[in-house]
């Protein structure tokens, strides 16, 4: 059975601050964002080349997560470009850590604590990304 991961849904305080951080900041693709009733709002945005998308929003009890979302992984090809990258755009990234194996993980946060990862895999180059 086939099966395709393509939204995560995450908590924002402020719809506006949070499309602005994805799609401004991080340079995200703007997928959705409507206003179907009244006093509910969804948007979707996507990280270039990615098949999953995030969503968020206001007015339907799925965007009313308790706590922020945690460990979302960003698949990378170039750890050390994608971070220097975001670092120039203003992101706070954290350090490089190593966890052996060839893979490596920086991390950083969206205004509402979202936690991402970006992680590299040696072994994932060229034709493998």
């Amino acid at each position: 059975m086939e099966m395709k991961l393509e939204l995560v849904v995450i908590p924002v305080a402020d719809v506006d601050r949070a499309k602005a951080f994805y799609l401004e900041t991080l340079g995200w693709h703007g997928d959705v964002d409507v206003q179907p009733a009244p006093g509910v709002r969804v948007v979707q945005v996507t990280p270039p080349g990615s098949a999953c998308s995030l969503g968020f929003g206001a007015g339907i009890p799925v965007y009313d997560a308790a706590s922020p979302a945690a460990n979302l992984h960003l698949v990378v090809e170039d750890l050390a470009a994608t971070r220097a990258d975001l670092l120039a755009r203003g992101v706070e990234v954290g350090g490089v850590v190593d966890v052996g194996g060839g893979v490596r993980y920086a991390g950083f946060q969206d205004p509402d604590g979202n936690g991402l990862l970006l992680q590299e895999m040696a072994w994932r180059r060229g034709g493998t990304f």
